[in-house]
């Protein structure tokens, strides 16, 4: 009796990635958390991330849909270690089962703490937290501008600090959001506004914070967008965000940070009591310094006036008078000395001249000139005469060198127009060549070469 054997069941490649799907639906808990490593980690136009989980011995293909990752706080990069919370299924379409991950935590760091650091290392290679960039805060503000919650205590402990040390400042809320979904974008919003309002209102300086919390509470000051608008504000920043305890973004961006927003009062405005206490001791220093000169100047003009100028105001005059009689008489002897060494001088000369005659000194000398002028003369000729007898043998000799002076003579010149060239050889011409004759007193005979012997 022969054996039958079992018909094996045939399935579609869908039908199987289906099957295995149930399977591990009812094999697996619905909800597991995976610990991993993060490895090819990419996130696509449409805001989901793939990247794999894995350990020493084996990997998990991921899946975070964006609406998921949105709430991801951290930078997920390759290598960080995490904790995923979700659960798997088999991708149908591509055979594979993947790991869904609903939730990301940081293995061993908290989620919001590991997610400041990144902030903070990245805005730090920016150069955002360079205290040379920070801008000084004004002395004696008088138009603040306030970023913060108007519903919060934060605004409260603010306006009293200011006005308990400063009363004639003019503050200016912008009321904006301090925690929750959207709160970032709308205190950078804020910032970005009472920059834009600082000429219209006066503002001298910005307060941007809000009152203590959790790290949850405070995150908003926390985010990229926040730290933007404060590194980007034309107005000083100071910033009051939570307790003495709590460091933020916004606080080392900040030109000036508060451990809280009453402390926020005490940096941006000075305390009038201390001014006037001041003004009073400048007015006392002055006061001493005024009498102290005061007093400099009068024993001065006592000296003055005692001095023998304010005893005798003449006598200075009367010796001054003296003094220039006894030099009008010692110039007028002077004076009188030198006439008559000049007078001595000039008479001695006129003697001497009388003894030389210098009218038979000039005629003598006008004698001599035309003398002098009519050898000259004679001398001039006897050149040029000599110079001529030159030139003309000079000339004579050229006018013999002259190839054209032997055409009065009966000679003749013959050129070859087609060469520009005298005619010495039969080799200088050729059959056909047009040649020219000159004959003496520039006639010219043309004749054509038509045999050559």
């Amino acid at each position: 009796m022969a054996k039958t054997t079992r018909q094996l069941p045939t399935l579609s490649v869908s039908q199987l990635n289906r099957l295995i799907q149930v399977t591990l639906d009812e094999s697996l808990p619905p909800r597991l958390m995976l610990r991993g490593e993060i490895s090819d980690f990419k996130r696509a136009a449409s805001g989901h991330c793939y990247f794999l989980l894995k350990d020493t011995d084996g990997q998990i293909p991921c899946v975070m849909w964006s609406s998921k990752f949105r709430n991801v706080k951290f930078r997920c990069e390759n290598g960080l270690a995490v904790i995923a919370t979700g659960h798997v299924e088999v991708y149908v379409p591509g055979g594979k089962y993947q790991f869904y991950a609903e939730k990301l935590e940081p293995a061993g760091v908290g989620a919001l703490q590991l997610a400041f650091e990144q902030m903070r290392k990245r805005l730090a290679a920016e150069g955002l937290f360079d205290e040379a960039i920070k801008k000084a805060l004004p002395r004696y503000p008088m138009n603040i501008a306030v970023v913060t919650s108007g519903s919060g205590a934060a605004i409260h402990d603010i306006q009293d600090s200011i006005y308990n040390r400063w009363p004639c400042a003019k503050l200016v809320l912008f009321d904006t959001p301090v925690q929750g979904e959207g709160a970032a974008a709308k205190i950078a919003a804020a910032i970005a506004r009472a920059n834009r309002l600082q000429k219209q209102n006066n503002f001298d300086v910005l307060i941007v914070g809000r009152g203590g919390g959790s790290m949850e509470d405070l995150w908003a000051f926390n985010e990229e967008p926040v730290a933007r608008a404060i590194f980007a504000s034309k107005l000083p920043v100071i910033s009051a965000v939570g307790h003495e305890v709590d460091v933020t973004i916004a606080d080392l961006v900040a030109d000036a940070r508060a451990s809280t927003p009453t402390k926020a009062g005490v940096i941006a405005v000075p305390d009038y009591r201390e001014e006037l206490a001041k003004l009073d001791s400048f007015g006392r220093r002055l006061h001493l310094n005024v009498r102290s000169v005061v007093q400099y100047f009068d024993n001065r003009l006592r000296t003055v006036l005692a001095s023998r100028v304010f005893r005798t105001p003449l006598g200075p005059v009367q010796v001054a008078a003296q003094r220039v009689d006894e030099l009008q008489s010692v110039l007028k002897g002077s004076f009188q000395r030198r006439f008559v060494r000049l007078k001595e001088r000039i008479d001695h000369m006129r003697s001497l001249l009388q003894r030389i005659e210098p009218i038979r000194v000039v005629a003598g000398c006008k004698m001599e000139i035309q003398g002098l002028e009519a050898r000259n003369r004679q001398n001039i000729g006897k050149v040029l005469a000599k110079k001529q007898l030159q030139l003309t043998a000079l000339e004579n000799r050229l006018q013999a060198l002259n190839p054209r002076s032997v055409l009065e003579r009966g000679y003749s010149i013959t050129m070859n127009e087609r060469t520009g060239r005298v005619v010495a050889d039969v080799a200088d011409v050729r059959v056909g060549d047009v040649l020219r004759t000159e004959l003496a007193r520039n006639r010219n005979i043309h004749s054509r070469v038509e045999d050559i012997d």
